[in-house]
């Protein structure tokens, strides 16, 4: 059950250099560095290309079609922050727009994530403000229930505590839970590295056949090759 009526105003966040060192690699990286987990669902797309992004997570549970607690999580933004709205009930309103953009940008928010809709996307994208959602919705909410700020939520079928790492790109989202940020930066630089080394190889006309050493594995499997 989640807790209601709450905000929690003093979190421990991740450290900020490990938070925003983690930007760089990407969702997909992280999330095989972190062991495979922590990624929400598909389902959560950018509302444009390109943006990629880290930071340290403000929560805020939200109702079906009222954004009211939105406005409430605004005041708990720190620099450095990505807001995940997560929702009690599925719902694919539009909680967030221009208006709200500004206001969390004033505060230093780098991107909100959010398990359900958002609308305004041309003005969103020409501030240069990335939100991945479930959808993307024209229709407005109401303002009359409350929620709860800087608890843990599940957002697209991850736990989320406030002060871990999000990592949001063109592939998706992933979670980073603060105690494990810090090795998981480390592990996705020794992957990026051994990547990169791959990339050169596969560049120099290697075949994967051979550089995974594929080939014995794959005639046992019974692959034949026939001329």
């Amino acid at each position: 059950m989640y807790e209601l009526g709450v905000v929690y105003r003093n979190i421990q966040r991740t450290e900020a250099g490990v938070a925003d060192g983690l930007a760089r690699y990407g969702s997909a990286t992280v999330h095989e560095a972190m062991g495979r987990v922590g990624l929400m669902q598909p389902y959560m797309r950018p509302i444009y290309a390109g943006a990629q992004v880290s930071g340290t997570a403000v929560t805020v549970l939200l109702h079906p079609g009222d954004n009211w607690m939105m406005h409430v999580v605004a005041e708990q933004i720190r620099p450095g922050d990505i807001v995940v709205a997560a929702i009690s009930a599925a719902c694919t309103d539009g909680y967030f727009g221009d208006l709200l953009a500004t206001s969390f940008m004033a505060r230093g928010a780098r991107a909100l994530v959010i398990d359900a809709g958002v609308r305004d996307v041309k003005t969103l994208t020409e501030m240069g403000f990335p939100v991945w959602s479930k959808c993307i919705s024209a229709k407005g909410t109401i303002k009359a229930t409350l929620g709860s700020v800087n608890i843990p939520v599940v957002c697209a079928g991850a736990l989320v505590h406030p002060g871990d790492v999000i990592v949001a790109d063109d592939d998706g989202v992933v979670c980073v839970p603060r105690a494990m940020a810090a090795a998981t930066l480390d592990a996705a630089a020794k992957r990026e590295a051994n990547e990169g080394a791959k990339r050169e190889k596969l560049a120099s006309g290697v075949l994967g056949l051979d550089m995974y050493s594929m080939r014995e594995p794959l005639a046992k499997a019974g692959l034949k090759y026939i001329d």
